[in-house]
């Protein structure tokens, strides 16, 4: 494959880290997957690595014209350091805020590409509701709002942890950035509760952290009012309210993830709820436009994909496709609310949001 990156090391082969792996291999990029037991039998390299270890790290990039880490945000910083030294440029699926801060800060004087937040939500979403937004003349709200959950719930808290339990017990706690009547705050997790409706299903939902990546720095002075919330099944942010406030769960973050993996384990049957709109004037009239979408779980060649792993993975492999083909900057922090939609939809991975072939095999 011809263009800016060849060669690509995949950290972290897990849910989703190995569907990078597969979509980049199947795109035609030259892919090695590295974990510390990394799965073999696969069309593509893989290595195996200790993510604890700076010096394993700094030996494991070299040679490579790209890194994505699909690892736990507390390793990215240290990953994200040594990929800004060597020169390599650098993509990740983070939530966490100060993360992707710090990062900013390390892209100023970069000369590759520093790709944080590429996943679903932040990434995915944030194209989806700039695309909206630029539609218009004057933009009053922008709401996006993403939900993976099983297709059959269960119980009262209706859902399955096929995402990380670190990942999801911090978009819970931590506090969320909106933009509200104009002005930029931070606002408390599960609050803002609404209720929307999605193909006849009724959902709920509530504002958690990290989902609107740095849009509210993109649109602050733009527009009125814009947030980001989970989508549940109805219920369940009461039940998680009492669970980390009532019964002191938040104070044992770690604890909280496995004792809320173990009682709701991943599924094969989840489904990913998109609801994304902007609402504001088009020739001086009020409009609303909307983007919902309800995604489910496919095949590729052989491969079962869950609905959150390819609609997460085929996000970040898009970022990539475009940095290398050259519709993206070639240096530099990437925003993804800069990311043309239309483009992103053209890519080979972009492609399977629209339900479309993906290297020629069927979805």
């Amino acid at each position: 494959m011809r263009g800016r990156i060849q060669s690509i090391l995949v950290l972290g082969l897990g849910k989703v880290g190995f569907l990078v792996a597969e979509l980049l291999h199947l795109t035609g990029f030259k892919v090695t997957g590295a974990d510390l037991s990394p799965i073999k039998h696969k069309p593509y390299n893989t290595i195996q690595i200790d993510v604890t270890s700076p010096t394993d790290i700094e030996q494991k990039l070299d040679g490579y014209d790209a890194v994505i880490s699909c690892l736990p945000y507390h390793f990215n910083l240290g990953i994200a350091s040594i990929a800004h030294q060597k020169g390599i440029h650098y993509f990740d699926l983070t939530e966490d805020v100060p993360t992707t801060k710090t990062i900013i800060e390390m892209s100023k004087d970069s000369s590759i590409v520093m790709a944080p937040q590429c996943g679903l939500a932040p990434g995915f979403i944030a194209i989806v509701g700039a695309s909206l937004a630029a539609g218009f003349e004057r933009i009053r709200s922008i709401k996006l709002r993403v939900g993976a959950l099983p297709q059959h719930p269960t119980g009262l808290l209706g859902y399955a942890f096929n995402w990380s339990p670190e990942g999801v017990v911090n978009e819970y706690l931590n506090d969320c950035e909106v933009i509200e009547e104009g002005k930029h705050k931070w606002v408390s997790p599960m609050e803002w509760h609404e209720t929307l409706v999605i193909n006849g299903i009724q959902l709920e939902a509530f504002t958690t952290s990290g989902g609107l990546g740095t849009m509210c720095e993109t649109f602050l002075d733009k527009v009125d009012n814009l947030d980001y919330k989970s989508i549940r099944y109805p219920g369940h942010v009461q039940q998680m309210n009492f669970f980390f406030h009532e019964l002191l769960m938040r104070e044992q973050r770690e604890l909280a993830g496995k004792i809320l993996t173990n009682a709701k384990p991943a599924v094969n049957d989840d489904v990913v709820f998109v609801h994304a709109s902007a609402e504001g004037w088009k020739n001086d009239q009020l409009f609303r436009d909307e983007f919902v979408k309800a995604y489910y779980p496919i095949t590729l060649g052989t491969i079962d994909c869950r609905a959150i792993s390819w609609t997460t993975a085929a996000s970040i492999c898009s970022i990539v496709e475009m940095v290398n083909n050259g519709s993206l900057p070639e240096k530099g922090f990437i925003k993804q609310e800069e990311i043309p939609l239309e483009d992103f939809l053209k890519t080979k991975n972009g492609r399977l949001y629209t339900g479309t072939q993906h290297g020629g095999i069927m979805v």
